[in-house]
């Protein structure tokens, strides 16, 4: 599989093009590229077109622009998908890339046939709290500056991607994505590599922490509510064993859509079905796409 790029938005995506027939677009997650969706492409493209982007400051994409929400990142999804023509596609959301795709539905609607979120982030954030004493206070950053010398969550992070250090990122995603299985060395190599390519982790982190989209307050503030704006079908995995998006986040989003959603439990599954069980996450977005 190898990358191509076109313009949009102001600046050049990088994104992988593999199958036919109908369009889906695969949204990735934070510490990730469009590579890290090899496993779920390689079973679904003979069912679909694959369209996966490397988001803005992720992958080979260029990062001309900071950001500061997550609906930035939907709009250059949106911009992607009008520079390649494509009026309307299935979508897919890992991770941070869930909440992408629920900001993506809500906004432009008539862009998204169905939803699909695989561990996605919760529609009400995902906060990173002052530390005080290595303890969280349950009080927000003020700004990004500060965000960036938290001591557990994002410094370490930031030290990480400046060394361009394998061996400590391939230890976090050990200790936190890949909590059931592993992928094998080659793999891991290339998904490493990929992942030490992200220059924007500080604006991601604050648009995962501010990210909002209920009528509700959090300690980022009160939420846009347009989470009621996303109408087409929806569906979310649970795995069982994800340490990173926490089963209530995964619920929340289940039960503010219910009467449009489906929710596929995974047992024994971490944050990465497409290592943990890849045949049955392939064989669900076929089933709930083609339905």
């Amino acid at each position: 599989m190898e990358k191509k790029y076109i313009n949009a938005n102001g600046e050049t995506l990088a994104y992988l093009d593999e199958g036919q027939g109908e369009v889906v677009v695969l949204i990735h997650g934070n510490m990730s590229s469009s590579v890290h969706y090899y496993p779920l492409i390689s079973r679904i493209k003979g069912n679909f077109r694959c369209i996966a982007p490397d988001l803005r400051g992720f992958g080979d994409s260029t990062y001309n622009n900071r950001f500061s929400s997550l609906e930035e990142l939907a709009d250059d999804v949106n911009a992607l998908m009008d520079a390649l023509g494509i009026e309307s596609a299935y979508i897919v959301g890992w991770s941070t890339g869930g909440g992408i795709g629920l900001k993506l539905a809500a906004k432009y609607p008539k862009k998204v046939k169905k939803y699909f979120s695989i561990e996605g982030a919760g529609y009400k954030g995902y906060p990173i709290y002052v530390k005080e004493n290595f303890k969280s206070t349950g009080k927000a950053y003020e700004s990004k500056e500060a965000m960036a010398a938290d001591p557990m969550q994002v410094g370490p992070m930031l030290k990480i991607f400046e060394k361009k250090d394998a061996v400590a990122m391939s230890s976090v995603w050990d200790a936190t994505i890949y909590t059931v299985n592993k992928p094998d060395k080659l793999d891991n190599e290339l998904w490493i590599a990929e992942t030490l390519k992200q220059r924007n982790l500080v604006d991601l982190d604050w648009a995962l922490a501010t990210f909002n989209m209920s009528d509700e307050f959090t300690a980022y503030g009160k939420g846009d509510g347009s989470i009621s704006a996303v109408t087409c079908p929806v569906a979310f995995t649970l795995g069982e064993k994800d340490i990173v998006v926490p089963d209530y986040m995964v619920m929340d989003n289940y039960n503010v859509l219910r009467e449009r959603a489906t929710l596929y439990p995974y047992e024994n599954c971490g944050h990465s079905p497409m290592v943990d069980c890849p045949d049955r996450v392939a064989s669900d977005v076929i089933a709930f796409f083609k339905a």
